[in-house]
């Protein structure tokens, strides 16, 4: 995840004249677009992320677009099968861009325009358009001014942003296997415990949430750092059972082979949002718009998720992981 936030920090160069940037930007005036939107809730003045999409969607046909939906992208990230599902149906519908609308909580704006890539990534680390400003009219004059001459070929497109449902998602928590239990036979089979974070390009989307957008390199990389040395530390003073911390990517034949039946999986996002996506009651969040991180097992040989009988989450990793482990080893 390191190199991605670097190469995050490097996308705010202003010059929009590269070969790959004009070659994404052809896409753009050829092509269908979705439009994920992240914004801050505490910057000023104070936008909604639907108020955004309203505010740029004329920009973004200004420019030659065809936006043909827009999300939230916390909504997105929120698991695998999460965006497995928005990937699918974007592939049913033959968009070819990804545009991103990032509000910081600083009230900086920032865009950036990528392929599509077909699959449950969406994005990935490669050739974009972007733009920065300190203020919406500035990005909306940078969005406007990608044509700059070159005519585009997106006709009919629709003159209102369009918020489309994700065929399916209202069944993924049931579909996805979340049970509020407690998982049987910790005490007979290993937990794997992942530390190297996300492996190839399934994170990268994550990066352009607007709290962690732009973040440093070295300070990504203390956090991540600290993570690993902290939760050996948890594990031994609240997990009385077998551990395996594993510093490469297997496959769970791999994994089951090596006695290896139960994974350590992390989510994080809003809370009620991890809520709803857990099959559990969202209103039942004090502080809904919270950021958490909540752990949850997954049993590899039926894919089963265990989040526990009681939620959990909490901003701190270190408060979340002991909270569950302390629970599951009862």
């Amino acid at each position: 995840m390191t190199k991605y936030i670097l190469i995050a920090g490097l996308l705010f160069s202003t010059s929009l004249q590269s070969i790959g940037q004009n070659e994404v930007v052809g896409q753009f005036l050829s092509g269908k677009s979705v439009v994920f939107v992240s914004a801050s809730t505490t910057a000023s003045p104070s936008f909604s992320w639907k108020e955004l999409a309203e505010e740029l969607h004329p920009s973004l046909i200004a420019a030659g677009g065809d936006p043909i939906a827009y999300y939230e992208l916390e909504e997105a990230i929120l698991s695998d099968a999460t965006k497995n599902s928005y990937a699918s149906y974007f592939s049913r519908r033959l968009v070819q861009n990804i545009v991103l609308l990032i509000r910081k909580n600083d009230g900086q704006f920032y865009s950036h325009i990528f392929p599509f890539t077909g699959n449950g990534n969406i994005i990935a680390p490669g050739e974009n358009w972007s733009g920065s400003a300190e203020n919406l009219e500035g990005l909306k004059n940078q969005i406007e001014a990608l044509n700059s001459g070159r005519r585009s070929e997106n006709f009919l497109v629709i003159e209102v942003p369009e918020y489309p449902p994700i065929p399916g998602m209202e069944n993924n928590s049931a579909q996805s296997g979340y049970l509020a239990e407690n998982p049987l036979n910790l005490d007979a089979f290993k937990l794997g415990v992942l530390l190297t974070g996300a492996a190839g390009n399934e994170g990268f989307l994550t990066t352009f949430r607007h709290d962690i957008y732009g973040k440093p390199e070295q300070e990504v990389a203390t956090e991540q750092r600290a993570e690993r040395e902290g939760m050996e530390s948890v594990f031994e003073a609240n997990y009385p059972h077998d551990v395996v911390f594993l510093t490469e990517a297997k496959s769970n034949q791999e994994l089951i082979q090596d006695g290896v039946q139960f994974l350590l999986m992390k989510q994080e996002g809003r809370e009620a949002d991890l809520m709803q996506s857990m099959g559990l009651d969202p209103a039942a969040s004090e502080q809904p718009d919270r950021v958490v991180v909540k752990y949850f097992i997954r049993f590899l040989v039926r894919n089963e998720q265990y989040i526990g009988t009681s939620w959990d989450a909490d901003p701190n990793w270190r408060v979340a992981l002991k909270a569950f482990l302390e629970q599951v080893s009862r």
